[in-house]
């Protein structure tokens, strides 16, 4: 794609520091464990039991669509409840029983065919690792944008989802910074024109920098204007982000726009300066990159950036390496 070659040699290692915080949400595996919100308040209101298994269920899509972050639909979760448990709960197991069961019967893997109430991976280590928090970030799996956002921890997290078991302002201005964005279409995969986030590929790998008091201030005026702007338009993130990234949206015609990329510059000198490479000229402005243009960082910032990430996360693979000798 006639990228610039980096001058530091070979692949990043995932980094033990990073692990048992990203995780991809969960994978149900039965359109019959969904249902749209109304049929959910009508059997919550038939029997208030229902609540303990009917949980808004938040998708790529709505992550990227929705200037609320809502969950479009609903989703019957037993857990790891036994058959009999799910059954005390009549009319959403008998929905599953009906619409579920018959799919699951011709499963080859065991676990799906014989525990067809649960679902197919239930993501017993997210769910640890967010227990004890209100908030977390997540990201779309694949997605344009690329971009983090809060969300309460209340809903039941698709597969298509990315979660990350942190409510940092800090890691929200580095998963939002140019600095993730060029690690991740450096070492992630695409599907057409979208990006495919693979966390054990770039979050893992990802050498973080020390939290800093500029990085937090950073990361949440970043939550608190995008989160404005998109109810003042009523545009979810990615139509958000085609505006940010469009040439022809100027300041004089999107005042807010142009504010969010001032928003964002500042993140990406946040995130600079939290790993000491305030030295880095970054260009901002628009750059078309893989027939992209996108309004961000220089080419040429890009490619020494994600050369020094790299040499960071050979340094630190090298520490944790001598740490387990």
């Amino acid at each position: 794609m006639l990228e610039a070659v980096g001058k530091v040699g070979g692949v990043p290692v995932r980094l033990a520091e990073n692990e048992g915080i990203a995780f991809q949400g969960c994978i149900v595996l039965g359109l019959g464990f969904t249902l749209d919100s109304a049929l959910a308040q009508e059997w919550i209101a038939a029997d208030p039991r229902n609540a303990e298994v009917l949980f808004p269920y938040l998708n790529g899509e709505d992550l990227n669509s929705r200037p609320d972050t809502s969950s479009s639909r609903w989703v019957i979760d037993f857990g790891i409840r036994t058959e009999d448990e799910a059954s005390s709960y009549p009319l959403p197991f008998e929905r599953v029983r009906q619409l579920v069961k018959p799919e699951r019967d011709k499963n080859k893997i065991a676990y799906r065919r014989d525990i067809w109430w649960r679902f197919a991976a239930w993501a017993p280590a997210m769910r640890r690792a967010i227990a004890d928090l209100s908030e977390v970030l997540a990201i779309a799996r694949i997605s344009k944008t690329v971009m983090p956002l809060r969300i309460s921890t209340g809903p039941v997290m698709n597969e298509k989802t990315v979660v990350f078991a942190t409510a940092s302002y800090g890691d929200q201005a580095l998963l939002s910074s140019s600095l993730h964005w060029a690690w991740t279409i450096k070492y992630t995969s695409t599907m057409r024109t979208d990006i495919n986030y693979s966390p054990s590929d770039v979050f893992v790998t990802l050498p973080r920098p020390k939290m800093t008091e500029r990085l937090q201030a950073a990361g949440k005026a970043l939550d608190s204007e995008r989160r404005e702007t998109m109810r003042a338009h009523g545009l979810g993130l990615t139509k958000l982000y085609n505006l940010v990234h469009d040439p022809d949206v100027t300041e004089q015609s999107a005042p807010d726009i142009a504010h969010l990329r001032d928003v964002h510059e500042e993140v990406d000198k946040a995130v600079m300066a939290a790993y000491g490479w305030s030295d880095v000229p970054l260009g901002h402005g628009f750059h078309t990159y893989r027939q992209m243009t996108r309004w961000t960082i220089s080419p040429e910032a890009s490619s020494e950036i994600v050369d020094r990430l790299l040499e960071e996360n050979h340094r630190r693979a090298r520490l944790e390496g001598s740490r387990h000798r």
